[in-house]
């Protein structure tokens, strides 16, 4: 069985990832360099794939800074920092790329069907305080619609099944499975920042401090600020 993980190199990405491979899926991972301010996220991903042992990693190179529209693909916008969590789910973030989840399942069917894989997974999160609107079960619900309407393996009785084992797990919830899974955490990365170091302000950070604190745990990646 062969399954595509669409991996950051983030907390929940690569807990997905392993998931994958406790499910039994030979696992073929899938990052983006779609010019993002946090590249420094490919690094984490490149070493998160060698961990597991995944079958292979590619990633795709884009440009949707040509675009902006977001704080991570746009310099001249900044990013929210040292937000409390209530400040977050207020309105969708503008951290949000428009049809970012969209065009990274496009080109995970692609590969998918090329190598005859049968699922797809993705760690999208809906209890996420940043409320992402591709993030949301509606929006996968659509998208497996589209996975069986505009593929042959869909048409001919066998689409590829998106996968999301994250959506309804609180980020306390996703470190606890990623423990019992072996989740190398020391070498995931979650900052929007785009530094050598995690900022620690920025949401993706807060979030993840938050978590691993409320747990008791210590996060072991550097912070400037925690």
């Amino acid at each position: 069985m062969k399954a595509v993980i669409l991996l950051s190199g983030g907390l929940d990405s690569s807990t997905v990832l392993y998931q994958a491979k406790a499910d039994g899926y030979e696992c073929y991972a899938l990052s983006f360099n779609y010019q993002q301010r946090h590249l420094r996220e490919l690094e984490a991903a490149a070493k998160i794939a060698q961990a597991a042992g995944v079958a292979a990693h590619q990633t795709v190179e884009f440009d949707l800074k040509r675009w902006g529209g977001s704080a991570l693909t746009d310099d001249n916008i900044d990013l929210p920092c040292d937000r409390t969590l209530a400040e977050m789910s207020a309105t969708i973030p503008i951290t949000y790329v428009p049809a970012r989840n969209t065009i990274f399942l496009s080109f995970a069917l692609a590969y998918g069907e090329a190598i005859g894989a049968d699922r797809i997974y993705i760690g999208v999160n809906a209890l996420d305080y940043s409320g992402y609107p591709d993030c949301r079960p509606d929006y996968i619900v659509a998208m497996q619609s589209v996975f069986r309407l505009g593929t042959k393996q869909g048409r001919e009785g066998n689409p590829i099944t998106i996968n999301t084992p994250l959506i309804d797990l609180k980020k306390t919830d996703i470190i606890q499975l990623g423990n019992s899974l072996g989740v190398p955490w020391e070498h995931t990365w979650s900052c929007y920042g785009g530094e050598a170091e995690a900022c620690g302000v920025c949401d993706a950070c807060r979030l993840r401090l938050a978590a691993f604190q409320a747990l008791g745990l210590t996060d072991p990646i550097s912070y400037a600020k925690r």
